[in-house]
């Protein structure tokens, strides 16, 4: 990929995912791989910009109304140090990959095939989300994203509220642990490669107009489908490596 297609690449990433409350570190992955860039610098860049995207995100869904903050808010205490240790290991994570990307496969097919919010919600308790909030989050910081590609799934599989609402608390929970996954990299003496202005800038504004389209603007039906294609791509990058 050429260093002129980029920005363009990235800035297509942060708009789908923004737009589902994600922030796009699969993709940026992705995009990232295919430029050639090396390993060791994949993971942080993604991270970083995964900040920036959610940042604008959570703004955009929480002024619309979607976070449901006093029922989701126990996600947050585990899962953080959870990803901040994450970031901080440096295991092998081929087989967590591939169980992943078979559920993500999954989800994404759900969600193709009912593409409306369910009549019932089955609201859950505190201990679980307390469970939920610690595995996402170690997964988030060992796979270097910010783990809402794996939330906002399972929260809309098991029933825990409609669309907009699992969008907002997954971007949310993005930026908390993309912020600790960081912060992990950064305690193992690994440094931050510096980030050009003008990826910062096309994903800033790409994932903004994203967020303000899902919090404010598309139809249910219209973000669920498009939920499965970031969905099922984040599972076929995870399967592929």
């Amino acid at each position: 990929m050429s260093t002129e297609v980029l920005p363009l690449a990235l800035a297509v990433v942060a708009f789908l995912y923004g737009a589902v409350g994600h922030a796009g570190a699969t993709g940026y992955i992705a995009v990232f791989a295919l430029a050639g860039l090396s390993p060791e610098l994949i993971r942080p860049s993604a991270l970083m910009l995964n900040v920036v995207v959610a940042s604008f995100g959570t703004w955009q869904f929480c002024r619309a109304g979607h976070l449901q903050w006093q029922q989701f808010w126990p996600l947050l205490p585990i899962a953080v140090p959870a990803a901040f240790f994450g970031g901080w290991l440096d295991v092998p994570t081929r087989g967590l990959r591939i169980l992943l990307g078979l559920v993500l496969l999954a989800a994404a097919v759900r969600f193709l095939l009912r593409p409306r919010d369910p009549e019932e919600l089955q609201p859950p308790g505190r201990w679980t989300l307390l469970a939920t909030g610690s595995g996402l989050g170690l997964m988030a910081g060992l796979t270097g994203t910010g783990g809402g590609v794996f939330l906002s799934p399972w929260m809309l599989l098991r029933r825990w509220c409609c669309t907009r609402q699992a969008a907002a608390v997954s971007v949310v929970f993005i930026l908390m642990n993309s912020i600790a996954g960081l912060v992990g990299f950064v305690c193992s003496a690994q440094p931050l490669p510096p980030l050009p202005w003008s990826w910062v800038l096309v994903v800033l504004v790409a994932g903004g107009l994203g967020a303000h389209a899902g919090s404010h603007r598309w139809a249910v039906p219209t973000i669920r489908r498009l939920l499965a294609l970031v969905t099922g791509f984040a599972g076929s990058k995870l399967l592929l490596g």
